[in-house]
Formats: C-alpha cells, sequence, structure tokens
C-alpha cells in the first residue's frame, strides 16, 4: 500500500528551527536557534514574537498556567505578560536542549556540555538528563548522553526515549514517577 502527502511549508527564512508545539488554540510556537527567539504562528497564518531574542532553545513545553517553557543557558517559564522566571540552570552548566513534560507537571531536559555545532574530533563532554519538578528542584535521571536531540515519552508515561545525536541512538530508560 502506498500513501501520498502534500507537504505545505507554514513559514520561511529562519536559521535552525527547533521545538515546535502547538496549543489547544492550534498556535505553533518554533524556535529560531542561531538568530534568537521564539515565534508563534496563528492558525490564521500570523506570525509573531513570543520570545525575543532568546537564543539557543531547542525545546519548549507549554505551560499550565499559560505560556510556555524554553530551554537555552537556562530552563524558563515565559509568562503570557513576557515576564520570565528561571526555573533551573545558571553557570554550572552551559546549555540545554530539548525538553518534554513529566506528567507531575515538571520537564525531562538534556544537558548541553559541549558546542552542538563544534566540528572537532575532540569527543564531546557527556551531559545528563534532568528531571526538573513543578516545585522547582532538579535532579539527575541518568548520564551519558552525548548530545541531546529528543525527548519524550511513552503513551503510558513509564518509558523515557532519548535521542542521542552524538552517539547515533536513541535511548530508553523505565521510568517510575513519584506521587
Amino acid at each position: 500500500m502506498s500513501t501520498s502527502y502534500e507537504l505545505e511549508a507554514l513559514t520561511w527564512g529562519y536559521g535552525l528551527i527547533e521545538g515546535p508545539r502547538c496549543d489547544d488554540l492550534d498556535n505553533l510556537y518554533f524556535s529560531d536557534v542561531p538568530n534568537g527567539g521564539v515565534f508563534r504562528r496563528s492558525a490564521d497564518g500570523v506570525i509573531s514574537t513570543a520570545v525575543p531574542k532568546r537564543r539557543g532553545v531547542g525545546g519548549i513545553a507549554l505551560h499550565a498556567e499559560g505560556g510556555i517553557v524554553v530551554g537555552g543557558r537556562t530552563i524558563a517559564h515565559v509568562r503570557p505578560d513576557g515576564s520570565t522566571r528561571v526555573l533551573f540552570g545558571g553557570d554550572s552548566i552551559p546549555g540545554f536542549n530539548d525538553l518534554f513534560p513529566t506528567p507531575a507537571g515538571g520537564v525531562l531536559v538534556g544537558t548541553l556540555l559541549s558546542n552542538p555545532f563544534s566540528n572537532s574530533d575532540e569527543p564531546r563532554v557527556e551531559g545528563d538528563c534532568w528531571v526538573v519538578t513543578a516545585e522547582m528542584t532538579a535532579s539527575v535521571l541518568y548520564p551519558g548522553i552525548s548530545l541531546t536531540n529528543g525527548i519524550g515519552l511513552s503513551p503510558d508515561g513509564s518509558v523515557i526515549y532519548h535521542s542521542d545525536t552524538g552517539n547515533t541512538c536513541v535511548w530508553a530508560h523505565d521510568v517510575q514517577w513519584g506521587a
């Protein structure tokens, strides 16, 4: 059986687009990693800036109280009014790539400890997968990720799937979420 699909370009003219997420109103959020900014494409096709200038956003999640959670140098909640609340991060971790919401209202996020755009023959410094809770506590779930490039959960939330571009694989980890 063969299936044919037509693709439609929704927008263009950006650098490296990452983190696409749709909300309940069919707004599509996406980031432009090298040039900065998180953008929102409304259902009628209008593009607006949701978060100006923020570079390196590789992951976006919708926040239960409105706004979005974004990666980059920190993990931050950008509220609908544009104000920002840092949830996790600082000087000890240079950056975060990709994130995914947990069933308990937190996010899974991978650390970037090496430049993801480096062409160096030097081995990457391996990062970790962290869980940042809704209460803004953070802990390492597991180490050994060369280059996080996608995190997701199984439909029942019992398995984390973690794409590791540096090791050209997808890791699967069983997880049990606390009550």
